[in-house]
């Protein structure tokens, strides 16, 4: 009987492009369900967009745009992505759709008729960004929300609620039942700390914003946003149109929701409540994958250090690129996106271990045996431990799988590859070549590196299926290899003698480590900086700097350059005689304006005239000298220190 397996990303807001971690989350299903393809699965993988919500609105508002016509335009952006991502999902849903408000409604209405929504009010403060509102005992530094860091709003309006607090208890016992409800654990253990501090009821409506589903019960009143938003996940299977693939896919199948850490309460509180509610089975597993970081930064566009995938498969293509965000960091942590660790991992784990044992398994066959498998059939030291470590990573995929670890799967397949090219050291095929009497030894040698691979290349399969594709494209074989079964690999002899392996293609080239100059710091100093014509703190505070107002100034007779000015001091009026008359053709402009002038300067005469302190100016190419004017408020006399 063929086992049936459901798997969703969390459909994802319009209002931004995808990025890293959408890519993340999408590759990761897309890894999950190819492999329960290949173990034999009837496999359903949905992912999607959601589509409503205020700040939708708001957006579609500053661009002249409807909702509607805003989000038309923003879904085909992740639809393109995952065609980049290769990303193989059965159904793209969107809350906006048709048959999605029809599993809304009756959702709502299953849960109203049975006494679970009641109306009330509600005040409190509101994150339009996260679409929630925030208890006062979470909320950051007075008004802002813990989750995005945005203000919050003050919203009291009438509202429908959902009795969840109701669920607190048939909760707590579903997850302590199914140990393996919430993954992983660390995500499990901050679930329940939240659950056990008692669950309030939940505001399940809106009337003070238009975008959303209408509730029937309740004119004037759209559904809130993630109960909209959850249902989509029995929408795509049929649950208000399709009821033997609701039977199929959602009450007879495994279901597994993957999403980031940020939305894990809402998937493992709200959504299992509502299905408690509506009497709907719960989801097999909630799996939070942690967040990404830049090169040990969080990324920011203002830094630039995001992480674009596109550019990314550019740079490596879109099966390395699969590869290492699946492998540099255990499904549930935190990870860091760094371009010296990614490039070492494609180095080191592909082209050196898997790429290199293609290339010499093949160059050897082709060297030894022109490319044409040979009878093999004369066992010897060295091959049970082979396959003693082939079936060791069967269990090890199998169980990492089953927690939806795909860095510790990935690990016990390299385990195996590394064991593969020790097998090469140790067997020494280019030894037994030599001697006529061992060709039979050297055809089960090489028969067993063929097999390895072929197997190796089922497994990667999920991860890199173009990749694998290629593998078995040398290997010489024509079946497609998305149609291949774990379940076949258990033996050892998938080669006939006679058949022709193909021609070795490097599929992993080596890359260099860009060098990478070390950002420089735009607010630096110069510690060992020189100082010419330096002075003491002590030689500067014999200049008495001051604020003085002009009262009355004029030129200087037979001087083009000079002006004589009249200040106000606080201790009486004074003469200065500057030489800025080009930089102030009309030098009456400048009658009641504060300045800054030296005013302990030792008095002398210029053409005649006495000059009692000195103005401070500024060099200016173009304009000449200017004076440093202040504000007209500074008191009169104030100092400059």
């Amino acid at each position: 009987m063929t086992k049936n397996f459901y798997v969703t990303t969390p459909i994802y807001y319009v209002n931004g492009d995808p990025h890293v971690g959408t890519a993340y989350t999408t590759i990761a299903a897309d890894v999950l369900a190819r492999y329960k393809k290949t173990c034999g699965y009837d496999v359903y993988f949905v992912t999607g967009t959601d589509e409503h919500g205020q700040k939708v609105e708001e957006a579609a508002k500053t661009r002249n745009l409807t909702p509607q016509q805003w989000t038309d335009s923003m879904a085909p952006r992740f639809k393109d992505m995952w065609e980049k991502l290769n990303i193989e999902y059965n159904d793209f849903i969107r809350t906006t759709e048709p048959r999605h408000k029809d599993a809304v409604k009756k959702i709502l209405k299953t849960v109203y008729d049975k006494g679970d929504i009641y109306k009330g009010e509600y005040e409190g403060k509101y994150c339009v960004a996260c679409e929630t509102f925030v208890p006062e005992n979470s909320v950051v530094n007075e008004n802002f929300c813990p989750d995005c860091g945005k203000e919050l709003r003050i919203v009291k309006e009438e509202s429908y609620f959902f009795k969840m607090s109701k669920y607190q208890d048939q909760l707590l016992k579903h997850i302590e039942e199914n140990p393996d409800f919430i993954l992983p654990n660390s995500r499990k253990n901050e679930v329940v700390s939240f659950i056990k501090q008692n669950l309030h009821d939940l505001s399940i409506s809106r009337n003070t914003f238009e975008w959303g589903i209408p509730i029937d019960f309740a004119p004037g009143h759209i559904t809130y946003v993630w109960f909209d938003a959850l249902t989509n996940y029995i929408t795509a299977t049929g649950y208000a149109n399709n009821p033997e693939m609701f039977d199929k896919f959602w009450n007879n199948s495994e279901v597994v929701h993957l999403m980031g850490k940020d939305i894990v309460r809402f998937h493992a509180i709200i959504w299992p409540c509502m299905l408690l509610s509506a009497g709907i089975k719960l989801p097999t597993n909630v799996v939070a994958h942690g967040w990404w970081t830049s090169e040990g930064e969080k990324m920011s566009k203002s830094k630039g250090n995001v992480v674009a995938p596109e550019l990314e498969i550019e740079k490596y293509g879109v099966d390395v690129f699969r590869y290492c965000l699946m492998r540099e960091v255990n499904f549930g942590n935190d990870g860091d996106y760094a371009t010296k660790s990614i490039i070492t991992r494609i180095n080191t784990d592909l082209a050196n271990d898997l790429g290199n044992l293609l290339n010499r398994t093949l160059g050897m066959y082709k060297k030894y045996f022109n490319g044409i498998v040979v009878k093999g059939d004369i066992s010897g030291e060295f091959d049970e431990s082979l396959k003693n470590i082939w079936e060791e990573t069967l269990i090890t995929v199998e169980k990492s799988m089953a927690k939806v670890e795909f860095s510790k799967a990935l690990e016990g397949m390299w385990k195996f590859i590394s064991r593969m090219n020790k097998y090469i050291d140790e067997t020494t095929p280019w030894t037994l070549a030599k001697d006529e009497t061992s060709k039979e030894r050297l055809g089960t040698v090489m028969n067993n590196l063929i097999n390895g691979l072929y197997k190796v290349s089922v497994l990667i399969y999920p991860y890199m299926p173009t990749k694998s594709s290629d593998i078995w494209r040398q290997l010489g074989v024509i079946n497609p290899i998305k149609e291949a079964k774990i379940e076949e690999l258990k033996g050892w002899n998938f080669f006939n003698p006679g058949h022709v392996l193909g021609e070795a293609e490097p599929i992993f080239p080596r890359l260099e480590i860009p060098v990478i100059e070390e950002k420089k710091d735009e607010l630096s100093i110069n510690e060992e900086l020189v100082i010419e014509n330096s002075i003491e703190i002590g030689d500067f505070d014999k200049i008495k700097i001051e604020v003085v107002e002009i009262l009355a100034v004029e030129k200087v007779k037979g001087a083009d350059k000079l002006l004589k000015f009249k200040v106000k001091l606080k201790d009486g009026i004074r003469q200065i005689i500057s030489g800025i008359a080009k930089s102030y053709p009309e030098q009456e402009i400048l009658v009641g304006e504060k300045v800054l002038a030296i005013t302990n300067l030792k008095p002398v005469k210029l053409r005649g005239e006495i000059s009692q302190g000195m103005f401070l100016t500024v060099e200016n190419k173009k304009n000449g000298s200017k004076l440093i004017q202040v504000d007209s408020k500074v008191e009169l006399g104030a100092r400059i220190k």
